[in-house]
């Protein structure tokens, strides 16, 4: 049955659905939440620095309040949503295309006693389905590099915002002087053409009518993190058998070094970027 979602979507779909993603982001990578963390120390837990990074976002946006309508963009499991939500008392649209993380989210919300305040949705970023100036505050984390159009989810976040009304994201991106050619092994590795680059969302933002606020360049975590999740999925092999294949903890062992080898020669990017739509 068709779902109606470009390749690229479906792609990323069908991969976090499997059992070998699922147990190995749910697992490994941080449980609540599964993007790049900020690290303070160098064997800090990923789980903590992943947690970290949703704060500093936080942090970083005006107003939240539970009068704040919040649509997170690729809410995985619902981490972000669930502290944006029991720490603000924001009202969340948890946008994600995996049916697997999307039923953890919704389980693990009702654990919580959060399920009044977060709406899990089946869906697509780029076709978001909500009406125009819907939403406070876009959010997203380290999901739009899965889209094939990524100008479509910009467009998208820009339509469903209010006037006044703010989006903030981090994404892993190619470095914006990046030689062509050599991310291939990152970019075979998660089935993509390319990425995104701060200046390729910085343009797609002033496209779209929404003004920087402010850019944090922290690509040093992105290795970091890379590097931490590597380390944990190597120790802990052992204890995952079962519930990950062997070849998918090969293939991701590899991957992973792809990643950092790249960050470390300076072709990836990555950072909190965040915009406003004018007030009208």
């Amino acid at each position: 049955m068709s779902t109606g979602y470009s390749e690229v979507v479906e792609t990323a779909r069908a991969y976090y659905n499997s059992d070998d993603a699922d147990n190995f982001y749910f697992h490994v990578w941080g449980g609540e939440d599964i993007h790049i963390g900020l690290y303070e120390a160098p064997q800090e837990a990923i789980r903590d620095a992943s947690r970290r990074t949703v704060e500093r976002m936080a942090d970083m946006v005006d107003g939240l309040s539970a009068e704040t309508r919040v649509l997170d963009m690729g809410s995985g499991y619902g981490g972000a949503a669930r502290y944006l939500a029991k720490t603000y008392g924001c009202r969340v649209t948890a946008l994600n295309l995996s049916e697997t993380e999307n039923e953890r989210n919704r389980s693990m919300s009702a654990d919580q006693g959060l399920g009044d305040r977060i709406d899990v949705i089946d869906g697509s970023f780029e076709s978001v389905p909500a009406r125009d100036e819907q939403f406070d505050l876009v959010w997203s984390q380290d999901a739009i590099l899965h889209s094939g159009h990524r100008d479509k989810v910009v467009a998208e976040a820009s339509r469903v915002l209010r006037p006044g009304g703010q989006m903030i994201f981090t994404d892993p991106m190619q470095a914006d002087d990046c030689p062509e050619g050599v991310l291939q092994p990152v970019l075979d590795r998660i089935h993509l053409s390319s990425l995104g680059s701060m200046a390729f969302y910085r343009a797609q933002a002033a496209h779209n009518g929404l003004r920087e606020v402010q850019v944090v360049e922290m690509t040093d975590q992105l290795v970091r993190h890379y590097g931490r999740v590597r380390e944990e999925l190597e120790r802990r092999r052992d204890e995952l058998a079962g519930k990950v294949s062997a070849d998918y903890i090969d293939r991701m062992i590899a991957g992973l070094r792809h990643w950092t080898d790249a960050g470390e020669a300076g072709y990836l990017s990555w950072g909190i970027m965040h915009f406003r739509k004018p007030a009208a």
